[in-house]
């Protein structure tokens, strides 16, 4: 598995986690080391060309997130001559039913694997949802090493 990060400390970390190749998004170019098999994309806009460029044949780019915007260029020959698939996907817009499906297989398929410790969640940090704004904050900044939760009142 190949990851993309933010940072030497992030490339170390990502490796310790599992990460075949941690490349660092501000001194390496990604594309350099594909081709994929298959893509998550999280930044969108103009990363589109970058990433079909750096699939394999018959890869799949999925699109997960759009921080970098909404338009990319793309050359439909680059997706017929490798007989690449270009999908988009969210969460966002999916009906409260669904979401639960989604809920219940994690629980079912995933959450398994966080409890033997097969899979790891990193937590950087919790902020109290009163300072959520100072948790955006943090994750803006980007030097979070792992997931920043708000927690409720409560503490969950």
């Amino acid at each position: 598995m190949v990851t993309t990060v933010g940072g030497a400390e992030k490339a170390a970390q990502a490796r310790e986690l599992g990460a075949d190749l941690a490349i660092d998004y501000r001194t390496e170019d990604f594309t350099e080391h594909g081709p994929y098999d298959v893509i998550l994309d999280v930044v969108g806009g103009d990363y589109l060309e970058r990433n079909v460029d750096s699939l394999a044949v018959d890869g799949r780019l999925v699109v997960i997130g759009l921080q970098k915007g909404l338009d990319g260029r793309l050359n439909l020959a680059d997706i017929v001559f490798k007989r690449a698939s270009v999908h988009g996907t969210t969460l966002r817009t999916r009906s409260k039913e669904y979401k639960a499906e989604v809920v219940a297989e994690v629980q079912k398929n995933i959450w398994p694997m966080i409890e033997s410790g097969a899979v790891r969640l990193v937590v950087d940090r919790t902020v109290p949802m009163a300072d959520a704004a100072e948790g955006h904050r943090l994750m803006e900044a980007g030097g979070h090493l792992g997931k920043i939760l708000l927690l409720n009142e409560d503490g969950a």
